[in-house]
């Protein structure tokens, strides 16, 4: 008898790389259809007492302001009613300010950053 022969096993195929797939781009209507976070209620926030302690502007800076004690944070308002009433902030860079006789007093400068103008005016201030 002859011997039976056994079927020669296929070989797998050589598998070939998988093909890169463009990211998939999240649809907007999956990400609004989330719901949003509960808010928790705000505290109530209390001035530092350091800005709210009255100050008495100089002889110079009263011109401005005004000669009666009051907070930092007034004075700057009231420097900054007085900037924009009489139009003296740069019309191309609005963060600088272009002095008056008045204010030239205050900041020893022509023109000052926004920023600086509250260390100058501190200084002002007792």
């Amino acid at each position: 008898m002859a011997a039976a022969k056994k079927p020669a096993a296929k070989k797998p195929a050589a598998k070939k790389p998988a093909a890169k797939k463009p990211a998939a781009k999240k649809p907007a209507a999956k990400t609004a259809a989330k719901k949003p976070a509960a808010k928790k209620p705000a505290a109530k926030r209390t001035p530092n007492a350091a800005f709210m302690k009255a100050m008495t502007p100089s002889a110079v800076l009263a011109e401005i302001t005004g000669a009666a004690p009051m907070p930092r944070t007034e004075v700057t308002k009231k420097v900054w009613d007085y900037i924009k009433k009489n139009e003296l902030q740069d019309a191309v860079n609005k963060r600088m300010i272009n002095a008056d006789e008045k204010l030239r007093q205050i900041f020893n400068k022509a023109q000052v950053s926004m920023f600086e103008m509250t260390k100058l005016i501190s200084s002002h201030l007792k």
